[in-house]
């Protein structure tokens, strides 16, 4: 089965990252099978679609793009039958994912990819539940889905190269930009990446250096905007002019190393966490997380346009 044929996908699980995933499929022009065993998974299920829905029709829908594509179903097995690529996004527990990703594989036809977007689950140990293994792969996606365009693709010990294969060109077909790290770890990438960020961040605070308002501040309004346009490799390099990383690496590798060598390691306590909670309660002053989010989407999505306008890449 190749990506380019592939017209029905089921979504296993349809919280905040599902639902953003089946708005996306649906865009896409794909026909969406979903199930959700929560009490009122459908009713939110439907709402969530309705509220990216005008998103993604300023994005652009395929041809075929239609809220009538979509299916929900209460069981699990009913959900799969006849699919032909799974996104899996279940609660993030090792216990409930080896048992869900057993129950997928034991349904469906082995030549049919079970993607799983866990933000930090190894594919390895989740792929040891299923009678097939060589067709789990991790499909993490970053929230939201329906716009943010990065999927990491990873798979286990046991994933075969053509899994990874169908896998990346499916995700690539339908628009998003999927990247293949060479190692598994906790976290993937993206993940780490961020979690290095938030360590001192909350080491930061934690230390009194800093605000939680402050420090969303120095990211929104610093590097952030410049990691928006090109990756911190890709920044380094034009930080050191006509000669690129290098120079840049000549002159600031020795500071750059005192400051790794002078960042935090911050414990989560009860107090720390207790800090930055109140102190981000303060820095929204009655700003609502529906309206924060509808200003995200819209501000990401002039950004999409924008770095589609400009052909922004760094390959």
């Amino acid at each position: 089965m190749t990506a380019s044929r592939i017209e029905s996908v089921a979504v296993v699980g349809t919280g905040v990252i599902g639902a953003s995933w089946a708005a996306y499929f649906l865009a896409r022009g794909l026909r969406v099978s979903a199930t959700d065993p929560a009490p009122g998974a459908r009713e939110r299920l439907m709402t969530a679609i309705a509220r990216h829905w005008p998103t993604l029709e300023q994005i652009g829908l395929a041809k075929d793009a239609s809220l009538s594509n979509l299916t929900f179903h209460d069981d699990l097995e009913s959900a799969l039958s006849g699919v032909q690529f799974v996104q899996e996004n279940g609660p993030e527990r090792e216990d409930l994912k080896l048992d869900l990703l057993r129950r997928i594989d034991a349904a469906l036809p082995e030549d049919v990819v079970i993607a799983s977007s866990t933000s930090g689950l190894l594919m390895s140990r989740m792929q040891q539940a299923c009678r097939h293994p060589e067709r789990v792969v991790l499909g993490h996606p970053f929230n939201p889905p329906h716009l943010i365009p990065l999927v990491e693709v990873i798979g286990g010990e046991a994933t075969s190269a053509a899994s990874l294969e169908r896998a990346m060109a499916f995700y690539t077909a339908i628009g998003k930009r999927p990247i293949h790290p060479r190692k598994e770890m906790m976290g993937h990438i993206a993940n780490r990446l961020q979690a290095a960020l938030w360590r001192e961040a909350f080491h930061l605070v934690s230390i009194g250096a800093a605000s939680v308002a402050d420090i969303d501040d120095a990211i929104a309004y610093g590097p952030g905007l410049r990691w928006a346009v090109l990756g911190p490799f890709a920044n380094l390099h034009l930080s050191g002019g006509e000669g690129g990383i290098q120079h840049t690496l000549d002159h600031l590798g020795p500071p750059m190393q005192s400051w790794w060598d002078d960042l935090g390691a911050p414990q989560l306590t009860p107090e720390l966490q207790r800090k930055v909670v109140d102190e981000m309660k303060a820095a929204l002053a009655g700003r609502s997380s529906e309206s924060m989010e509808t200003e995200r989407d819209r501000v990401m999505l002039e950004l999409l346009k924008a770095r589609s306008a400009a052909g922004c890449a760094t390959r």
